[in-house]
């Protein structure tokens, strides 16, 4: 997985898969690893986290202006309404990963959310953050799953969702700030 640390040309100190793209150095000193909340804001980074299953996140994060744009924003009642021509329109374009899995589960998903109360997502996800774990010291430290991971994958996917398996989820719970994943030593490790 490379080094744990790395120390970018600004001279701060930061975990190690940010290397050396702007766009990656960012995103990690911006948004990864702090709380996130709003049904919207969980739904969209639910979906992108199901469309990077076997990518690169920073193929997904160069996209996501695009996916905004075609996905009206990751609003779950818009989404909800996609129909085939909106499929078709979407497998079309090149400016998003192009799954047609991935997009029908968004869409899918997306109705799930739409008839779920206000808040509802929100609390349900946030239900699964576990309690503070000692700072991991290096990658290797850091698990793929957890047992919290397990356990919201399994009660998403008991209520209908896709593209929600444990590995997909701990990337959610680490990039929307249910867990903290800097490893010892970045600048936002306190």
């Amino acid at each position: 997985m490379g080094e744990s640390l790395r120390t970018g040309e600004d001279g701060v100190a930061r975990c190690g898969w940010v290397g050396d793209d702007a766009e990656y150095r960012r995103y990690h000193d911006e948004e990864w690893g702090r709380p996130l909340h709003g049904d919207r804001a969980l739904f969209e980074k639910l979906s992108l986290e199901g469309f990077q299953a076997g990518l690169s996140w920073l193929t997904i994060l160069r996209k996501r202006p695009r996916f905004r744009e075609v996905f009206a924003g990751f609003d779950p009642a818009v989404v909800a309404a996609f129909g085939g021509d909106d499929v078709e329109r979407l497998l079309g374009d090149t400016g998003i990963i192009r799954n047609r899995a991935k997009i029908l589960a968004t869409i899918s998903n997306a109705a799930i959310v739409r008839d779920m109360h206000r808040g509802e997502l929100d609390a349900l996800m946030w239900s699964f953050a576990p309690a503070p774990s000692p700072r991991p010291r290096a990658f290797d430290e850091v698990p793929a799953t957890t047992p919290a991971s397990e356990a919201l994958s399994r009660e998403l996917r008991r209520r209908g969702f896709r593209f929600v398996g444990p590995t997909t989820m701990y990337a959610l719970m680490q990039s929307a700030g249910m867990v903290d994943d800097h490893i010892e030593g970045c600048f936002l490790a306190v």
